[in-house]
């Protein structure tokens, strides 16, 4: 049983023979005029029933081939044998010392329609079997009519290749797109679950292990689930596209980034200095940034202390928005934001990282044993 063509190569196809239709008209078109001007017909009503049978048949053609369910082995076939039948009447027609076919170039029709469906390999058995024919029909061969038949066969092999090639590139390209939209939503997911659930089990843990007994069985338990929710974090290829923030079909409504970031100086320890006026910016871009700073101070609890002094800085440049979150904790040791990622703790990698990196902008990070800033910049047209 054949397999079905995917959606994107049926679309290549479908515009192969919407061309190849307007190709039959023209082809048909030189027939009909190089047929008229030379008017050498031995039978001339055979003659004229032969040129009537190709009008017929490239109005029937036409809207049959634009239909992908028709477009199988007896439709071809028929078509092709349409072709072949053209010049084997041609001798009977014109008499056996002919110098060229009644259909002259209206056989190209049939050939290209092999190429579109069934590429180089159909190409090629069409342009051969019309080549033979052509010349066995024949009484004297001229150096053209080996000219004829080798341009036959190039074209029906070369565009029978470039068809299968477009069918394969459009089948690639629609299953790339796929796996950069479902990496998209991986790495959209890992980040909630990082913000919300991680960052939950590792507060039970933690709170458990401090408080003993019966709660330090519960914080075991969720370092377990913890452990299990990184693993199949890291198991997934987190790769943002850069369009995420971005809503579609226009521009997405403002929201007011001060706004967004300041009741963060409710934390305990946090001091969040912000512009005299509105900072406005597309409202996903606003509540990702929120959610980046946010991230920012949770390091800040989970790593330095909770209530650990911390400071957020709201900068309008013009051109770029820069939020800027210090800390005067121990710093990063050099080495660890790899080796968290690796063992799927997602929280700079992507919580911080991947969203800026999403956003069209940039994630700065200075640590040392003076403490760790992370410098935060969107660029205006990236938002």
């Amino acid at each position: 049983m054949r397999t079905p063509p995917s959606r994107a190569a049926l679309a290549v196809e479908d515009r192969m023979f919407r061309a190849l239709a307007v190709l039959r008209v023209v082809v048909l078109g030189y027939a009909l005029a190089i047929n008229a001007y030379r008017n050498n017909f031995d039978h001339p009503a055979l003659a004229w029933a032969c040129v009537g049978l190709m009008v017929v048949a490239t109005a029937v053609f036409i809207p049959v081939y634009a239909a992908p369910e028709r477009r199988g082995p007896a439709l071809l076939g028929i078509d092709l044998a349409l072709a072949v039948g053209l010049l084997l009447a041609t001798p009977v027609v014109k008499g056996p010392w002919f110098s060229a076919t009644i259909p002259s170039y209206f056989v190209v029709g049939a050939m290209l329609a092999w190429a579109a469906r069934w590429g180089w390999r159909g190409g090629t058995v069409a342009a051969a079997t019309l080549g033979a024919v052509d010349l066995l029909c024949r009484s004297e061969i001229a150096q053209k009519d080996w000219g004829n038949v080798f341009l036959l066969l190039l074209g029906g092999s070369m565009v029978g290749f470039l068809c299968e090639s477009l069918k394969v590139m459009a089948a690639e390209r629609d299953l790339a797109q796929r796996e950069a939209a479902a990496a998209e939503e991986r790495a959209r997911l890992a980040r909630v679950v990082h913000d919300g659930v991680l960052q939950v089990l590792a507060l039970v843990q933690r709170r458990g292990s401090e408080l003993g007994g019966e709660a330090a069985e519960l914080g075991r338990l969720a370092g377990e689930q913890e452990n299990v929710l990184r693993t199949l974090i890291r198991s997934q290829d987190a790769v943002g596209t850069g369009e995420g923030a971005r809503a579609p079909g226009g521009a997405p409504a403002t929201a007011d980034l001060s706004a967004a970031l300041g009741p963060l100086g409710a934390r305990p320890g946090t001091e969040v200095a912000l512009p005299a006026g509105a900072v406005e910016l597309p409202a996903p871009v606003v509540e990702e940034l929120a959610a980046v700073v946010r991230a920012c101070l949770d390091n800040v609890d989970r790593h330095v202390g909770e209530g650990a002094p911390a400071w957020v800085l709201l900068e309008d440049l013009g051109d770029r928005v820069e939020v800027s979150v210090r800390d005067e904790g121990p710093g990063i040791p050099e080495g660890r934001l790899a080796a968290a990622a690796a063992e799927g703790r997602m929280g700079v990698s992507e919580s911080i990282c991947g969203r800026m990196r999403d956003l069209g902008g940039t994630a700065e990070l200075d640590t040392g044993t003076h403490g760790t800033e992370w410098v935060l910049s969107v660029p205006r047209e990236a938002a």
